[in-house]
């Protein structure tokens, strides 16, 4: 006979009482409790470029650049998260007393890695629309030239767009700002896999 096992339901608290003492990061799934996988030179390279040109950019405006250590909250489904990169319009709004957790992205950056590029392209990318503030969401191959760009319309539609040419340019519709393929993989060696 075989026994069932019941997996372990967490609330919110119990997620973030937990993280906080983590020695790893891990995200919260309406209950459950994801451990991250490491990141790739690739992966850190291609946030780290993206994040500081943007912050090139923006800077002395009133937009906020955040990298893979701040958490977004997503209260419609209970969903804890950790993009690779956050801007926020304006000040962060955080969930909770502490400034760990923001609730307010317009654009989020994130790297594809094979666990996580179904999920990031799928479920997460709904996950993140229920987001009022969110407007433009970035995703990023890591082992080839390929990112794949929406931004919300006035109409509450997304539009897509795709870049997979070194000398593309991808234009982001709420920020003045745009990068080139090159920019983003600057340093990137695709020799390296995943």
């Amino acid at each position: 006979m075989k026994l069932q096992t019941r997996k372990h339901i967490y609330t919110p608290e119990e997620y973030l009482e937990l993280e906080e003492k983590a020695l790893y990061k891990s995200e919260y799934r309406n209950g459950e409790i994801i451990p991250m996988t490491g990141g790739t030179t690739n992966h850190n390279q291609i946030a780290l470029n993206f994040a500081s040109s943007l912050l090139y950019v923006i800077r002395g405006k009133k937009y906020r650049v955040f990298i893979g250590d701040v958490r977004l909250w997503i209260p419609e489904y209970r969903e804890y998260t950790y993009p690779d990169v956050i801007v926020t319009d304006g000040k962060p709004i955080y969930a909770g007393k502490n400034n760990t957790t923001v609730t307010n992205p317009l654009l989020i950056v994130e790297v594809l890695s094979k666990s996580t590029k179904n999920y990031d392209q799928g479920d997460k990318f709904t996950f993140y629309r229920s987001i009022p503030q969110f407007k433009e969401y970035v995703l990023v191959e890591q082992n080839q030239y390929q990112v794949m760009h929406y931004s919300k319309t006035n109409e509450g539609e997304w539009i897509f767009r795709e870049y997979k040419c070194e000398n593309d340019i991808v234009k982001l519709q709420y920020l003045d700002f745009e990068i080139s393929l090159v920019d983003i993989y600057q340093d990137v060696n695709f020799d390296d896999k995943e």
